[in-house]
């Protein structure tokens, strides 16, 4: 287990080499920016950790909001022996390692240690099953570091055994503020003559996409290729900043907690009724590279879901969304997303169509099966006639206007309505259609 000690050293050894965000980590709680509702005075995390009582915890939120700073001060203010790991690289071989390693440590020292796995959502379930019991027992204090919804990638077991905490998206404020601490603090940017504006630092913040790690390295990254005026300063300026990152970095996972939000909002601006809102939640889709058919199979379910007979269309218009998403595919694919899009979320909605079908197969399950009407059922054999199958039947096209009233429902359901049509769109002439041909039902 030497080689969990030696690293802690080497980790510091190599601290001058290491990327700016590496570099300027704070070195106590008073240097940390940011997540206040946990670390402010009397706030509970902040209790705990001073208290050195600091339970086995998970650490949600965004990219560069400070769960690993945060799990590292925890360390520093801790009496125990603390171990990283990062679920892309380990293991259950060294999960397990670390709780020998724990074992001993209590045994024979009475010393606690601490776990620190980073992205722990992407360990799977067995390699979650292997820290259970040492979590449960008090072996080790684990502390999981994770961008998704822990109650959809954390087993339900652990999770329980470990107290969430959830850290918020750092403001603009806060980026700043830890921008002008990296500039005083880091050694490199102190020999620096840098020049740039308040307008510069926004782009900066912007392309960063709110990440406090992408923003310092990218700006040490422009720093380091930034031209030297006359008077000796590196000048940073919006296309330079451009040039670093190349695109904007959008947050986005497309299996994770983000890419339901968004989708969730996309289909509901359409259902309320905001193309705007609509094509703009396309538009962060898309630039995050989401699937354009997953995209167009939604919209096919909201046409008859939400739009249904109001405008039925609507479901032609997304089905050929699709067909020809997969033809063209992108980028031109997204005009067509966007004209589907913005069609749906502007004609008129109604959602009786999946109403009725709801309310039927509610009956269906909670209900007895009736047998299907005598006068509805077919006659295909010579028994089946005599016993009266089909009899009374009436031919609707026998009949003017191509209609005559009768029973359709089984008799414990002959007065129900399932499809109740809306005043929205097309549907309202259905509505007045049905109501004039079963005046006695509806």
């Amino acid at each position: 287990m030497d080689l969990f000690n030696t690293q802690n050293n080497n980790s510091e050894k190599n601290k001058n080499y290491a990327p700016l965000a590496e570099r300027i980590r704070p070195n106590n709680l008073d240097e940390f920016i940011g997540q206040e509702h946990l670390l402010g005075e009397g706030k509970p995390l902040r209790l705990l950790i001073e208290a050195d009582q600091v339970p086995s915890l998970i650490f949600w939120g965004p990219p560069g909001s400070g769960k690993t700073t945060l799990a590292r001060l925890i360390a520093q203010h801790t009496k125990a022996d603390f171990f990283q790991l990062s679920a892309v690289a380990s293991g259950i071989k060294e999960v397990r390692d670390v709780i020998d390693y724990a074992e001993k440590n209590i045994k024979h020292l009475h010393k606690k240690t601490i776990l620190f796995i980073d992205e722990i959502h992407r360990f799977n379930k067995a390699q979650q099953d292997a820290l259970l019991h040492s979590v449960e027992d008090g072996i080790i204090t684990l502390i999981g570091a994770t961008t998704e919804n822990p109650s959809f990638e954390v087993i339900s077991p652990l999770l329980s055994r470990c107290r969430v905490y959830t850290l918020e998206p750092l403001s603009k404020a806060e980026l700043i503020k830890i921008l002008n601490q990296a500039i005083k603090k880091d050694e490199y940017l102190k020999q620096e003559k840098i020049k740039y504006s308040d307008e510069v630092v926004e782009h900066l913040i912007l392309l960063s996409g709110g990440d406090a790690r992408i923003m310092l390295n990218g700006f040490e990254t422009a720093v380091k290729i930034a031209k030297v005026d006359k008077s000796g300063e590196k000048v940073l300026n919006k296309k330079l900043i451009e040039s670093v990152f190349q695109k904007k970095v959008v947050k986005y996972d497309k299996t994770g907690e983000e890419h339901y939000n968004i989708i969730s909002a996309f289909i509901k601006s359409i259902r309320g009724s905001d193309p705007d809102a609509a094509v703009y939640w396309l538009a962060r889709m898309l630039e995050a590279g989401e699937d354009p058919k997953f995209i167009a199979r939604r919209m096919i379910i909201l046409a008859s879901e939400d739009i249904g007979n109001a405008d039925p269309y609507a479901l032609t218009l997304a089905t050929s969304c699709f067909t020809a998403v997969d033809y063209v595919g992108m980028p031109e694919g997204r005009i067509i997303l966007a004209q589907t899009a913005t069609y749906l979320a502007s004609v008129p909605k109604s959602n009786a169509s999946y109403r009725a079908i709801e309310d039927a197969i509610e009956d269906v399950r909670n209900l007895s099966n009736e047998a299907v009407p005598v006068h509805l059922r077919n006659a295909p054999t010579k028994l089946m006639k005599e016993l009266g199958y089909g009899e009374d039947y009436k031919y609707a096209h026998d009949y003017d206007k191509n209609f005559v009233e009768q029973q359709y429902l089984p008799d414990n359901l002959k007065d129900r309505i399932y499809y109740k049509p809306t005043d929205s769109g097309r549907e309202k002439t259905l509505k007045e259609r049905l109501n004039q041909l079963w005046k006695k039902k509806r």
